[in-house]
């Protein structure tokens, strides 16, 4: 994987890409054509990129005892809530309003980004993603994704890896 030099992400970069050249981290970036009549954004990130959905990943905010929680799953299947809640050691999750998920992470919806958030939320990353030698999840908008070792995800997030995705 190539990695991406300071200069490249200060003119153009997201917070997502600028925390992963501050953390030294290798990965790389992928820009795809965003279009906003697709039903599924992360469907849209794998076919454009050529990917299997298995290998990308979707970032959910969820609310597990009334904290936020971000949950990262592959795109080809769904959240399990009440894993995510086990894995927290939480007892009741539901989704987060959207525009508490925006205003928090500092990310629109379809491009919330786990690394690089506003504020840093405890992470839970599907134990899928050790299945693979790298996954995709959002750079941080629409149409731009990251290519990275599930490894360095959770060494970032300081993420729990948990089964929490449904197929």
């Amino acid at each position: 994987m190539a990695k991406k030099s300071k200069k490249q992400n200060q003119s153009g970069g997201t917070p997502a890409t600028v925390a992963l050249t501050a953390a030294g981290t290798s990965f790389t970036v992928h820009a795809y054509e965003h279009d906003p009549a697709h039903p599924s954004y992360g469907e849209e990130a794998a076919e454009a990129m050529g990917v299997s959905p298995e290998r990308v990943f979707k970032t959910l905010v969820a609310e597990v005892d009334g904290e936020l929680t971000v949950a990262v799953v592959p795109v080809s299947g769904s959240l399990d809530l009440k894993a995510l809640a086990s894995a927290v050691s939480g007892k009741r999750a539901a989704m987060a309003d959207p525009a508490a998920a925006e205003r928090t992470t500092g990310y629109v919806r379809g491009g919330i980004s786990p690394l690089g958030q506003r504020k840093k939320l405890r992470t839970v990353l599907d134990a899928s993603a050790e299945k693979h030698e790298t996954i995709c999840v959002s750079a941080g908008r629409r149409g731009l994704e990251i290519e990275l070792a599930p490894s360095d995800l959770t060494k970032l997030t300081d993420a729990v890896l948990a089964p929490i995705g449904r197929a």
